[in-house]
């Protein structure tokens, strides 16, 4: 069923529009990136990833730092990078991010 994402920029309340999203594997003792997207309006990339290839490790890596640029605010991390585990291929992961210029926060939705 794929993997997908969002993101809610909290300290606007608003969706995240505009960031680019690297989708990485785990694969012989180095990460793969296998598919990018940008957020849309909705602060989604879906799917980012239709079929999911193989169970495994992945790595969703949002590159916050020129998002935030666009408001003049400085973010404390040039980048936000989660791991997760995928155990069955013919599920949906969907990882949203909800950021702010000094943290964040994910959990695996539906």
């Amino acid at each position: 069923m794929g993997i997908s994402t969002h993101i809610l920029d909290t300290s606007r309340g608003r969706p995240a529009e505009g960031v680019t999203v690297k989708l990485y594997t785990w694969h012989d003792g180095s990460w793969n990136e296998l598919v990018r997207g940008v957020t849309n309006a909705d602060g989604r990339v879906k799917p980012l990833l239709e079929t999911i290839p193989a169970a495994g490790v992945y790595r969703l890596q949002f590159e916050i730092v020129p998002y935030f640029a666009r408001f003049g605010i400085d973010s404390f991390y040039p980048s936000v990078s989660v791991e997760f585990r995928v155990t069955v291929t013919s599920e949906h992961y969907h990882v949203p991010l909800l950021l702010n210029p000094f943290g964040y926060s994910t959990y695996r939705g539906s």
